[in-house]
């Protein structure tokens, strides 16, 4: 686990630095439900590039949330999994997703779980 040499303030912006950028959360979220490989967690987030996925994998398994298992054979398989400290987490991640669904409702934005190609470029 990675050793913080931050000073905090406030116990939440502890939690914010450790599960806060674009993808961790949802990272966090979809290792909730099982474990994926690197491949699969690409596909679940359509719109991340392989050197951001990468560091924002790097930096959960620093924190010790994730473990990455590396299978010996060819190809090699590498699989992403959650802690039991990460594990800890379920029940803030959700009660964060369901306030940002929400949230969604009430300022009215919409969320499209299918983006085209032509959107993200």
């Amino acid at each position: 686990m990675k050793e913080r040499k931050k000073q905090y303030f406030h116990p939440i912006e502890v939690t914010l630095d450790v599960v806060c950028g674009k993808w961790k959360g949802v990272i966090l979220c979809l290792l909730q439900e099982k474990d994926y490989r690197f491949g699969e967690l690409k596909d679940q987030l359509f719109s991340v590039t392989p050197k951001v996925l990468t560091q924002q994998l790097r930096e959960l398994e620093e924190d010790g949330l994730i473990t990455r298992t590396v299978y010996p054979q060819v190809p090699p398989k590498v699989v992403y999994s959650l802690t039991p400290y990460g594990k800890d987490l379920e029940d803030t991640l959700r009660m964060m997703e369901k306030w940002g669904q929400s949230h969604q409702q009430k300022v009215g934005d919409n969320f499209n779980e299918e983006v085209s190609e032509a959107e993200l470029s």
